[in-house]
């Protein structure tokens, strides 16, 4: 039994005949007839008296029809709920707090342009979190800076990031032109919570270098932590991208720290089961627009 049968019946006891049924449902009449036929032995009832060439419902009949009229109502209704529902969808995105500082206004301003229809929503965390919330599916996607532990994500790069050593204008070592890490031993240090990529990336290397850092300020808030170096309360690492701005202000010094570059991938994580839809599809094509991006500006500032 099939909401095609139950369509067929219920148009039968509309219109009184199964030539007339066929006709308004732009069937054959032996369609209409098998139809009913499989009904009444499906139920093992008659649906329909057949007398002098006219049908009547049977009692049988009468109880199938009102069943039949609330299933197809709620069938439509179904429908509708979900034809609209396909056109305007909605999309749940994680990300990291660099990210969300400095990546996501960009990346959201070009989703609604090619998803006018679809309604975003953000979520801003520490790396291990989103991580957390992509494996809960309470975002469908996230995208974070540093390294992603769970064998369930699809994890693909799709920008980099570089990680700097800051002070407030004022700060002892605001003035020189190459700080060692020998210079950096013993100094109030500014860190985020445990569970950021940058407190685990960058620490990780002042322990490999035998580096004693003191920890005066710790805060969840990218913010605040600004707010701290340019007050002169310490040294922090932040993402070269949250800092740009005062930076050019000369609100904060980026320290000539002596080594290489400290850089990492921004990465796109998804459940490796998720259900990859169209919109998800389109962030994806914006991030990889993304890569391109980066690349040739890295190249530019190579050359």
């Amino acid at each position: 039994m099939t909401i095609r049968h139950l369509k067929i019946f219920t148009t039968v006891a509309d219109v009184g005949g199964m030539s007339a049924a066929a006709k308004k449902l732009h069937v054959s009449q032996p369609t209409v007839s098998q139809a009913v036929a499989e009904l009444e032995k499906y139920y093992g009832v008659k649906l329909f008296e057949r007398l002098s060439q006219k049908i009547y419902l049977t009692k049988e009949g009468e109880l199938m029809l009102s069943f039949s009229r609330h299933i197809l109502d709620s069938f439509e209704q179904m429908e509708t709920a979900m034809n609209r529902a396909v056109e305007s969808t909605n999309l749940r995105i994680g990300c990291s707090v660099s990210v969300g500082t400095c990546l996501i206004n960009d990346i959201l301003d070009q989703a609604k342009e090619r998803m006018p229809d679809c309604s975003v929503s953000v979520l801003v965390a520490n790396s291990s979190d989103i991580e957390q919330a992509i494996l809960n599916n309470t975002v469908d996607l996230g995208i974070v800076e540093g390294i992603l532990k769970s064998p369930e994500l699809m994890v693909t790069p799709v920008c980099r990031d570089e990680l700097v050593l800051v002070c407030g204008r004022t700060h002892p070592l605001a003035k020189e032109k190459l700080v060692t890490p020998d210079m950096l031993e013993g100094q109030d240090y500014i860190s985020r919570e445990s569970g950021s990529a940058e407190r685990n990336q960058l620490e990780r290397i002042f322990e490999d270098q035998g580096l004693y850092l003191k920890r005066t300020f710790c805060s969840t808030n990218t913010e605040a932590i600004k707010n701290a170096v340019m007050g002169g309360h310490g040294i922090a690492v932040l993402s070269k991208r949250l800092v740009q701005k005062e930076w050019e202000r000369g609100d904060v010094v980026i320290l000539p720290l002596e080594g290489p570059a400290v850089t990492r991938n921004i990465h796109l994580a998804i459940h490796k089961n998720k259900y990859i839809s169209r919109n998800i599809r389109i962030l994806q094509e914006i991030l990889e627009q993304g890569i391109q991006t980066d690349v040739r500006e890295s190249n530019a500032e190579r050359a």
